[in-house]
């Protein structure tokens, strides 16, 4: 009797150790081909808000600091009519130039640059 509590007690211990053991799967982020089709992505409700926490900052992108300005009532204006974008050849503005070089310290994920890169290759649109 003995044996057979030790055995039940030994099978008990080992089955709650086994579903006890967890490991973290971690994805990659999903691959992205930056020149399929484009998203739709809204200035207003997309990118503005976004900019406005990462790079309208004091020493940044705040008024009278580097232009453009990204605050947000200002930042369409000061992006599309100070010369930062190119519909024509989106990979030639300036802005998507800044958010793969010199600035993707600020913008580490490549699904908001991806997200900028197509706003540029809908025509940068107001909306």
């Amino acid at each position: 009797m003995k044996k057979v509590i030790l055995k039940m007690s030994l099978i008990l211990i080992m089955g709650i150790g086994l579903n006890g053991c967890y490991s973290d799967v971690i994805l990659p982020d999903a691959v992205i081909d930056p020149d399929g089709p484009p998203q739709s992505v809204s200035f207003k409700n997309d990118l503005a808000p976004f900019l406005n926490t990462n790079c309208a900052l004091s020493g940044c992108h705040a008024s009278g600091d580097h232009k453009p300005y990204m605050i947000i009532d200002i930042s369409y204006n000061q992006i599309v009519n100070g010369g930062f974008v190119n519909i024509s050849v989106p990979k030639e503005s300036i802005l998507y130039k800044m958010i793969n070089g010199d600035m993707l310290q600020y913008i580490p994920a490549a699904a908001d640059r991806q997200k900028i890169y197509d706003w540029i290759r809908n025509g940068a649109p107001n909306n």
